[in-house]
């Protein structure tokens, strides 16, 4: 059993690393580039050295219910917090790299930061230090909050997505290629938040 106060101790003190004076230090992350529906969504969030949230970490580590929870604490205790996304429909006409990188910029312009972590994107031209972190989301407290910030809000979104479109699973899948996805695409063709330039050899 990993012991928390351990692990959110490691994740602040690599942030720590690039603390300098007065710096202020913002984490990034994404949410959906690989699904075949749905937004791609980023999160940046600048989080103070107090409270320690004890649950911070990679949103893939924790469960739906426990992400929902420290989601709230995040938004409850961050200094700032801003969130970007992009459509299907430019998902398509611009590639989901450039896509990533638009939804970091909108998110990042809405955070005055000196240091960006970023989870493993780069060249986005921010007004800040911009340090790109593989594996950043189980690397930084920041990172990690910001993947948590972005899952908990494209998970929501997709919730809402299924009650209009509920064919596709969208609230148990939240957008990705399962078994029962792609079963319903090649029974009933996309609907409107499907990525064409993503879902050809299904349809």
């Amino acid at each position: 059993m990993i012991n928390r106060e351990e692990r959110v101790r490691e994740l602040m003190e690599f942030d720590r690393r690039y603390r300098s004076g007065c710096c202020v230090i913002a984490g990034m992350d994404e949410v959906g580039r690989g699904p075949l529906a749905g937004n791609v969504v980023t999160a940046c969030v600048v989080m103070p050295e107090e409270p320690a949230i004890l649950w911070v970490d990679d949103s893939k580590k924790i469960s739906e219910t426990r992400r929902e929870k420290v989601f709230d604490e995040i938004l409850k205790h961050a200094l700032y917090i801003g969130i970007g996304e992009v459509t299907p429909e430019e998902i398509d006409r611009i590639n989901i790299l450039e896509a990533t990188r638009k939804a970091m910029r909108e998110a990042a312009a809405q955070v005055p930061a000196d240091v960006f972590l970023i989870d493993a994107v780069t060249k986005l031209g921010l007004n800040g230090q911009e340090i790109a972190v593989i594996k950043g989301d189980a690397s930084s407290y920041s990172i990690a909050a910001a993947s948590i910030v972005a899952k908990v809000t494209r998970d929501r979104q997709m919730i809402e997505m299924d009650r209009l479109y509920p064919e596709y699973g969208f609230a148990r899948n939240k957008g990705y290629g399962t078994k029962e996805h792609i079963e319903a695409l090649k029974r009933i063709g996309p609907c409107p938040i499907h990525r064409r330039s993503f879902i050809g050899h299904f349809i």
